[in-house]
């Protein structure tokens, strides 16, 4: 992605509803569905952008680090967070041993990576035996937008083919289901009717609405990680799955 997008990821990643959303779920997912890390384990947010999700992951109790390709968005992370946070690009340049993480994060990077199936297989060969790894990504092609185009997005997914292409690299799915579910519907509409009207809209969504829209909008995204600690939910704009190395 352009840097312009990293500094404003950096200065709306605390804040913005998506964002509070997104972390909101990934904690609440974690914490159900993970339940082997303890404070020897180490977690890796791979591709971890100007680390606005270390701070989440150092809640889990664990030694956590980043990886991230852009070396101005690393310096973010590392500074914000007091994280190490090492240069790297998957899926071939990946400065780790083997067997080095009891769990990795890859959050919302799978779709800009071309070789996704060899990212996936590098950061499996990266987990100890038994370690996971959890994904959030876009869903539904359907969906695509400018917002792809201008993150430089290869494709959205649907849930069987993440799952698929996790059980091609010896990943088994523990947990997998569509979120952001609650706001798909007028999500789809927007962006199907500016397909039709032809309209290209904003090239990128990430901007901050009002306060008030801000936070009702964080807390109808939040409120899903209710229903997902019990339960999958059959459609939404992202996808959220985790896999065990096997």
């Amino acid at each position: 992605m352009e840097q312009t997008i990293y500094w404003k990821m950096d200065r709306l990643e605390q804040d913005h509803w998506w964002f509070v959303g997104r972390r909101n779920v990934i904690e609440s997912v974690m914490r159900t569905h993970i339940d082997s890390l303890g404070p020897e384990s180490r977690i890796l947010d791979a591709g971890c952008g100007t680390g606005g999700n270390l701070e989440l992951l150092s809640r889990m109790g664990c030694e956590v680090m980043g990886l991230e390709m852009e070396q101005g968005a690393a310096e973010i992370a590392q500074s914000k967070s007091g994280k190490a946070v090492y240069l790297g690009s998957l899926p071939d340049q990946v400065p780790f041993a083997d067997e080095s993480f009891d769990l990795i994060v890859l959050l919302d990077v799978l779709e800009h990576i071309e070789d996704d199936l060899g990212a996936l297989e590098t950061l499996t060969a990266k987990l100890k035996p038994g370690g996971s790894l959890l994904i959030t990504v876009p869903a539904f092609q359907f969906l695509w937008s400018s917002h792809d185009e201008s993150h430089h997005h290869k494709r959205r997914y649907r849930l069987n083919e993440l799952t698929g292409k996790m059980k091609q690299c010896n990943l088994q799915p523990k947990y997998a289901s569509y979120f952001n579910t609650w706001l798909f519907p007028a999500i789809a509409a927007v962006r199907i009717l500016h397909k039709k009207l032809r309209i290209s809209g904003k090239t990128d969504d990430l901007s901050m609405p009002s306060t008030f829209l801000n936070k009702l909008l964080a807390g109808i995204m939040s409120s899903e990680r209710h229903l997902l600690k019990r339960a999958k939910l059959p459609f939404g704009v992202s996808i959220v799955a985790i896999g065990q190395k096997v």
